[in-house]
């Protein structure tokens, strides 16, 4: 037989509740056998957005199972939250869905070593996401409940501006602004203004003198008309997480050759 228990959301999680069930203090029916972390799920909640968690104020685990009757306290992540990192491994790696292809573009500007496609179906972006332990961002709560995802985060806002603060604020990345393409996540390397120009268009080759070439694409980069708005981002982005790494190709701007 079924009985209750009460379990309180945190004010951060409510987003994820339905409309209709959107308060932080919850009565659901329990058969006393499910776990902690399937309640919280059934409520819409992904583990991946899940922190703490109590049973009557004790310190539990998602596969925990709470007795009918008893109080469960669901809390955030709490931020920064520390990403799991291989041996040499000095700042975590990123995998995007299909729908945060602007997002994705952004995080290479900043230097964030961020995959991102535009074809990829749920399965085979978690494959990637474990084969190269990049943490998996979406907005797809179904896609962040697999069972087999090695590291998830529901990414908030709707406009690319705030995905990147939350992004920014809720793991606090060692940042390297300049040194990735943004077409492809390749590394970008300094280059002689000699080796480039004969990719380049007349009022460019006139215009800028110091250029770098991502050395996955060949894409070439300088300082181009763009560059205000992109150290806009770059000076927010460095206020977010706080400190920044050293930048060696600090100066380049998001411009390419045709």
């Amino acid at each position: 037989m079924e009985s209750e228990i009460s379990v309180r959301v945190a004010s951060d999680l409510l987003r994820f509740l339905p409309a209709a069930r959107r308060q932080e203090r919850q009565t659901v029916a329990h058969d006393g056998t499910s776990t902690v972390g399937h309640i919280v799920e059934s409520l819409g909640v992904p583990l991946t957005e899940i922190g703490p968690l109590t049973v009557d104020g004790e310190p539990v685990g998602p596969a925990h199972q709470p007795a009918p009757g008893t109080e469960v306290s669901v809390e955030a992540v709490p931020r920064p939250q520390p990403v799991p990192l291989d041996e040499g491994q000095t700042a975590p790696r990123f995998l995007l869905d299909v729908h945060l292809g602007t997002l994705a573009r952004r995080m290479r500007l900043l230097g964030l070593d961020t995959a991102y496609h535009n074809d990829m179906d749920d399965p085979a972006l978690v494959v990637q996401a474990n084969e190269e332990r990049r943490v998996l961002l979406t907005q797809d709560r179904g896609l962040l409940r697999r069972r087999a995802l090695w590291f998830g985060a529901y990414v908030r806002g709707s406009r690319p501006d705030d995905q990147l603060h939350d992004l920014l604020e809720r793991f606090a990345p060692p940042l390297a602004p300049w040194t990735r393409c943004t077409a492809c996540n390749g590394v970008l390397v300094a280059v002689d203004k000699e080796e480039v120009e004969r990719d380049l268009e007349d009022g460019t080759r006139r215009s800028y003198d110091v250029y770098g070439r991502c050395t996955e694409c060949g894409q070439v980069y300088w300082r181009g008309a763009h560059g205000g708005h992109l150290e806009q981002i770059v000076q927010d982005a460095i206020r977010v997480v706080g400190a920044v790494r050293p930048a060696p190709m600090a100066g380049y701007r998001e411009g390419a050759a045709s």
